[in-house]
């Protein structure tokens, strides 16, 4: 009987010490909800590094951890469209975009802004329609997002409430402060005309009144077509634009076509964090990465 009564105790004891398994799509979001799980658990991440969530396929591996998550946090169909039909009717999953309240979608173009797509090559072009699924890039959706992961992550594991909502005290008042330095580290860039590889940064730009003047869409690993090359040099001469931005899968001579006998510099920005280790730090480091590579461009 005493022996019974052990394993029975110690069973108990070990599904009351189960961490909570939370799985998120994309390392930012692995960032935000490492914040608010610290000290209970640590966030896993679906995508493998390097791998972007407009056209990643689903393994036989990916399947089985979405099956062994509590909860799945994803920005939603308008992003990672390979996730869809696995969790649209899955209460365990979390789609940013439908649960966060009063989000700017429209991307942050305005009539001046340029759009130049490779349709010489295959340019990998994603078309995102009238909404912006990157929300990670705005600080003031970032807090969201740790507000809803620390209120879903509260209803399912109810007794770490108190730890969750003190998580998500710590990183508002971190946010807070980080957003307020950043502020005034990329105020002398407003007014200065950039543009962009990937346009993935309007509520980013948006956000800190940033220049940017558009975008070109090309293959990260092969060189635009000769017409396409024109076309970018014209509008980098004719802007007067101060900086090109790629992304760390772009190949060196990609870039180097594009900015030829041309006066702008190139810079590298990673929205989706490839080099940042997950944290409660995290989102934080990552914010300052992205304000670095723009004032060090922009400001060279």
């Amino acid at each position: 009987m005493k022996v019974v009564f052990t394993l029975c105790l110690c069973l108990v004891l070990s599904s009351q010490a189960r961490a909570v398994e939370v799985l998120t799509s994309i390392k930012p979001l692995q960032l935000i909800a490492s914040a608010i799980t610290e000290g209970t658990a640590t966030p896993k991440l679906l995508l493998p590094p390097g791998s972007s969530p407009h056209d990643y396929a689903l393994r036989p591996s990916d399947v089985r951890k979405i099956k062994n998550a509590d909860l799945v946090i994803w920005v939603g169909p308008e992003l990672e469209v390979f996730l869809a039909p696995l969790l649209a009717s899955q209460e365990k999953s979390v789609a940013l975009l439908s649960q966060l309240p009063a989000i700017e979608h429209a991307h942050h173009h305005d009539k001046h802004s340029l759009v130049i797509e490779d349709t010489e090559q295959d340019s990998h072009h994603h078309h995102h329609g009238s909404q912006d699924p990157h929300i990670w890039l705005d600080p003031h959706q970032a807090e969201a997002i740790a507000a809803l992961i620390a209120k879903k992550l509260s209803q399912i594991d109810p007794q770490n409430y108190d730890r969750y909502q003190t998580n998500l005290a710590v990183f508002q008042a971190k946010l807070a402060k980080v957003d307020a330095k950043l502020a005034a580290q990329l105020a002398p860039l407003q007014g200065i005309g950039y543009f962009v590889f990937h346009d993935a940064y309007g509520h980013w730009e948006r956000h800190y009144q940033l220049s940017s003047l558009g975008h070109f869409t090309v293959n990260p690993a092969r060189a635009p077509g000769a017409k396409t090359v024109t076309r970018i040099h014209h509008a980098l001469k004719q802007s007067k634009a101060v900086c090109v931005f790629a992304e760390p899968q772009f190949k060196p001579a990609v870039v180097s076509a594009v900015l030829r006998n041309t006066q702008a510099r190139s810079g590298v920005l990673d929205p989706l964090a490839t080099d940042i280790s997950p944290s409660a730090e995290g989102y934080f480091r990552f914010m300052e990465q992205l304000a670095a590579a723009m004032t060090k461009c922009l400001l060279n």
